[in-house]
């Protein structure tokens, strides 16, 4: 393509010679003086960009730097080699898992199951929870009703995993029985026998324990987002309904619901996102050895492979496979909603 002086003047009638585009002269100087423009920006506000600085070097130290070691992935982990000079084996560790490795394909089981039951179970928890938080008129007793379901949040997942074990506690002599025990049993949910070993010995009540407590814990705090697009909704649409003749419930279905659709739909993909990465802590401290079945999951399956074992390049490869399926359920996910729905996150 050639280009013209044309291109870049135009003809002044009046002098009878060609000057310079005014618009073309206004994009010259911005594009020449950008990056002063940009330091500009950043002097003048330097207080904002101060506070990006803990947040990056977060990044920094626990995202982008334990990334060097994602080639133990590839390679035969040998405690006194850098990873960077240990022997090339290729795709070896991932094959291994895939063709011939039980505990992992129960432990990718269980991680997708926990999830699953998670994203079915907890995420319209929170949406429920805000939607009752805004029919509440009284701001006091609905500030109260709030630090209830937000207070959970705030404690540590090892208070959190005490008070569970506290709740379920089992005895041989029925002294000493969790509260919560107690009452499943007279309710005849657990029986004598289960009461003696345990609800956290026995694998069927794994699942249902941790789903529960975590609803419990995290809930409340998450509702927050919802409740805060619920508050931004006008008034006019509620006056609007009652005068067509909704009551209570059908404002909810007709005029809240379709008003935080958007916000739901990205909580959703976000939520998908993460589907495969189960906090591993809180798993830790609840399973043991007779419950491996249903509540070993990913991370502490390369925990006890790779940290309590020595098959760490092989632990590293089943977090990469994680990671991998994870980031391609957010790309699915985001797909399908910007095409169903024209709401997505990118």
């Amino acid at each position: 393509m050639q280009l013209n002086a044309t291109d870049y003047l135009i003809f002044d009638e009046e002098s009878g010679v060609y000057i310079e585009n005014p618009e073309q002269a206004v994009r010259d100087d911005v594009e020449k003086h950008h990056w002063l423009n940009v330091m500009r920006t950043v002097i003048k506000d330097w207080r904002l960009y101060l506070m990006l600085v803990p947040m990056l070097l977060i990044f920094l130290f626990w995202r982008y730097f334990p990334m060097y070691e994602l080639l133990g992935c590839f390679k035969l982990t040998e405690e006194i080699k850098p990873v960077a000079d240990q022997y090339f084996v290729g795709f070896s560790h991932f094959k291994s898992l895939l063709t011939s490795n039980a505990d992992f394909w129960m432990a990718f089981r269980n991680t997708f199951l926990l999830s699953f039951y998670g994203l079915l179970f907890g995420f319209p928890t929170p949406i429920i929870i805000a939607l009752f938080f805004n029919e509440v008129r009284s701001n006091i007793c609905r500030s109260i009703y709030q630090v209830l379901t937000y207070l959970p949040k705030f404690m540590s997942t090892v208070i959190m995993t005490s008070l569970v074990m506290m709740l379920v506690k089992q005895g041989s002599d029925f002294t000493g029985v969790g509260v919560l025990a107690q009452l499943l049993n007279n309710l005849g949910v657990i029986s004598d026998e289960t009461l003696k070993t345990g609800m956290l010995n026995d694998p069927s009540f794994f699942r249902a324990i941790y789903q529960i407590s975590g609803i419990w814990e995290t809930a409340g705090y998450d509702s927050i987002v919802f409740f805060a697009a619920i508050i931004a909704i006008s008034p006019t649409s509620y006056e609007a309904a009652q005068i067509d003749g909704a009551g209570k419930m059908s404002q909810m279905r007709y005029v809240v619901i379709p008003s935080i659709l958007s916000t739901i739909v990205i909580m959703l993909i976000t939520r998908i996102g993460s589907l495969l990465n189960i906090g591993y802590e809180k798993v830790l401290l609840l399973y043991n050895p007779n419950t491996y079945v249903t509540a070993d999951v990913v991370s502490t399956f390369a925990q006890r492979t790779g940290i309590g074992g020595s098959a760490k390049g092989l632990a590293s490869a089943a977090e990469m496979m994680n990671n991998v399926i994870g980031m391609l359920l957010v790309v699915g996910a985001n797909t399908i909603s910007r095409k169903a729905s024209n709401v997505s996150l990118y």
